[in-house]
């Protein structure tokens, strides 16, 4: 479940634009403040289950904007190949290995 939580945070940061600001608060209260279901049906005078299926929803649409874009997983890549980088860097590198994680980060954009 925290795998989950931590990527639907993610895919909000970098998708929470195209949502609609009703999508934005109801997965900011549920993700980012962790409220309930009920805590915020009570907040927008709704039912659970109308808060459920707004969220489920708009995981879905979070997940097809990624599948399309792929943000987060391009992200994903940059931290690792700078990771790599760092970590080559201490090990006193060669400029052919640094050249190469350069060209590997521009292949992202």
């Amino acid at each position: 479940m925290l795998e989950k939580t931590t990527r639907m945070n993610y895919l909000y940061d970098f998708y929470q634009s195209l949502l609609t600001p009703k999508q934005r608060s109801y997965m900011a209260l549920y993700y980012l403040e962790d409220n309930s279901l009920g805590e915020i049906a009570e907040e927008y005078n709704i039912s659970r289950q109308a808060v459920y299926d707004n969220i489920k929803r708009t995981e879905q649409m979070l997940e097809q904007y990624e599948e399309k874009l792929l943000l987060f997983q391009k992200f994903q890549e940059r931290q690792q190949l700078i990771n790599q980088l760092k970590g080559t860097l201490l090990t006193n590198p060669s400029k052919e290995e640094l050249l190469t994680f350069i060209e590997s980060l521009e292949k992202l954009d």
